[in-house]
C-alpha cells in the first residue's frame, strides 16, 4: 500500500492509497467549504462540516427530503432535516459514494484539519470557505448577535468582517483548527458574514462533528 504525506496548516497527515483491488469502489471526499446544490435546485450551496454520517449546511439551502449532488456532479446523498430561522441548520446525510472527513477546503490545493469546536473569543482571528468566494479571513467582531429575517428572527450568531456572497451559504468558519460555525447570512457591500455557531448546529439534531 503506498502512503504519503501532506502537510494540512501545520499538521502533518497520513494518506494511504486503496490497494488495485478495490479501485473500482471510487468514493468521494466530503470537506467543509466544497459546493453542493439540493434538487429540485435551490440554488449552489457550500457544505459546513462533516459529521458522522454526513455533514451540515445551512437551513436556508435545503428543505428535509430533498436530494443532493456534490461539486463533482455525483449524487451526494440526502437532507434528513432542516431548521430555518431557529438553529438555520440542516444537515444532509452522504451515501456510500461519499466519506465525509473533517477537513476544510482552503481552495489551493490544501486543507485544513478540524481539530475541535472550542469557541474562539471575540478578537480572533478566522477563515471562511466558501464555494464561490473561496478561502476568506478575517476577525471575529462579536457573539451572540440577533439576526431578524423575514421568516423569523436568530438569535446567537456570530459577526464577523468577512467578505461573502451568494453560493457561500453553509461556509464554515474555521479558527486556529476549531471549527466556529457555519454561514447563514452576509452582506458583500460591507463585508459583514454572520455564522451559526457549530455547537447549536449539532446540539439541534445531535450529530457529532468529525475531526481529523
Amino acid at each position: 500500500m503506498i502512503r504519503s504525506l501532506l502537510v494540512l496548516s501545520g499538521t502533518l497527515v497520513a494518506l494511504s492509497a486503496a490497494p488495485a483491488s478495490a479501485a473500482a469502489a471510487v468514493t468521494y471526499d466530503v470537506r467543509g467549504g466544497d459546493a453542493f446544490s439540493a434538487t429540485p435546485s435551490s440554488g449552489r450551496c457550500t457544505i459546513g462540516f462533516s459529521v458522522r454520517g454526513g455533514y451540515i449546511t445551512s437551513g436556508r439551502c435545503a428543505r428535509a427530503g430533498q436530494s443532493v449532488i456534490g461539486y463533482n456532479g455525483v449524487a451526494q446523498g440526502t437532507v434528513q432535516s432542516t431548521t430555518f430561522p431557529v438553529n438555520a441548520v440542516a444537515w444532509v446525510k452522504t451515501n456510500s459514494s461519499w466519506r465525509p472527513r473533517g477537513l476544510v477546503n482552503r481552495h489551493d490545493g490544501t486543507f485544513v484539519a478540524v481539530r475541535g469546536a472550542q469557541a474562539a473569543p471575540v478578537g480572533s482571528a478566522a477563515c471562511m470557505s466558501g464555494a464561490v468566494s473561496r478561502w476568506r479571513c478575517g476577525t471575529i467582531l462579536a457573539r451572540n448577535v440577533t439576526i431578524n429575517f423575514p421568516e423569523g428572527i436568530l438569535y446567537g450568531a456570530i459577526r464577523t468582517n468577512i467578505c461573502a456572497g451568494p453560493g457561500d451559504l453553509g461556509a464554515p468558519l474555521i479558527a486556529n483548527g476549531q471549527a466556529q460555525g457555519t454561514l447563514v447570512a452576509a452582506s458583500s457591500s460591507s463585508c459583514a458574514a454572520y455564522f451559526l455557531p457549530v455547537s447549536e448546529a449539532l446540539a439541534a439534531y445531535g450529530l457529532v462533528l468529525l475531526t481529523e
